[in-house]
């Protein structure tokens, strides 16, 4: 099969993601790629295909305006009506010519995947159709009036509703490990990180997202070298206020990072909303290190039941 999709409207921050390009942070290049991985994960594997939209709580309008294309949709609870017909996010289907889809957030979340089966033609930068936001680069922000055209795709691997496993929901608690700037946080500021509730702030997108809490001013540590940064760092500015880094994150750093969320728990973070409440709890390398292991177990396996379904 091959499409052509024509953007009726789009809210902030719709982009087109990969799984990002991995290896270009050496050269100044974010990764970039989708805020929640598992999600998207999903929708791909389901759809059968490799590029998606990223559709943040603004919403999307496409247009299905040649030929037809499989698809899946999949990350938080948005709902999807085409062609007269209204699904939740969890789905995969095939869009014909002629008819509309619409994705608006629904009850909860904050990112949600549409991935479509075949290949998206468009330029790649670095190798990859990721898009970094701040810049515009990769397969670009998607704006009213762009067409999308999606070459040899096929019917989706599976075609009706998808499972939404425990892992792909938001998740209130976080798992840091402390460091690598904790020493120059008072005892104070690290017990009040650990025990005190912060909340997510609407100051927040694909670069990082700012929270409101306990200051957790640092000593003597703004004058530290920049340093390599990692998705999931939190980061802590002169004022005092916490910003998760995330997918769009710059390379290098000079701001103090007094913990890092770890990657399994990345996700559900990525899904929250303004004013959801979150928890920091420490944990050693080796724990983050088998939590890993576990949410990968997990996903490969609801992965591999989509072929049964």
């Amino acid at each position: 099969m091959n499409a052509v999709l024509r953007v009726v409207a789009a809210g902030p921050q719709v982009s087109l993601q990969d799984i990002g390009r991995a290896g270009a942070m050496r050269f100044g290049v974010p990764r970039s790629g989708p805020m929640d991985r598992g999600a998207f994960a999903m929708a791909c594997a389901a759809a059968g295909g490799t590029t998606g939209i990223e559709i943040s709580r603004g919403g999307l309008v496409l247009d299905c305006v040649a030929g037809s294309a499989g698809y899946a949709v999949a990350g938080g609870g948005f709902i999807v009506e085409r062609a007269g017909t209204q699904a939740g996010s969890w789905h995969a289907g095939i869009i014909r010519a002629g008819e509309r889809m619409t994705v608006r957030p629904g009850f909860w979340g904050s990112w949600c995947y549409l991935v479509l089966a075949g290949e998206v033609e468009r330029a790649r930068w670095f190798g990859s159709l990721a898009t970094h936001a701040p810049s515009g680069l990769g397969g670009g922000l998607l704006r009213t009036g762009d067409e999308i055209r999606v070459a040899g795709g096929t019917a989706p691997v599976r075609d009706g509703t998808l499972p939404c496993p425990a892992w792909a929901r938001p998740r209130h608690m976080l798992r840091v490990v402390m460091g690598p700037q904790d020493r120059f946080f008072p005892p104070a500021a690290q017990a009040a990180f650990l025990s005190e509730v912060f909340r997510v702030t609407d100051a927040g997108d694909r670069m990082g997202v700012r929270l409101r809490g306990p200051s957790l001013r640092s000593e003597g540590a703004l004058g530290i070298p920049s340093e390599p940064v990692v998705r999931g760092a939190v980061q802590v500015a002169g004022d005092g206020v916490a910003t998760v880094l995330m997918a769009d994150h710059q390379t290098t750093g000079g701001y103090p990072k007094i913990a890092c969320v770890i990657g399994a728990d990345l996700d559900g973070f990525a899904q929250l909303r303004p004013r959801d409440a979150v928890l920091f709890r420490a944990v050693t390398p080796e724990a983050a290190v088998g939590a890993a292991r576990v949410l990968a177990t997990a996903q490969a396996r609801a992965i591999a039941s989509l072929g049964r379904g």
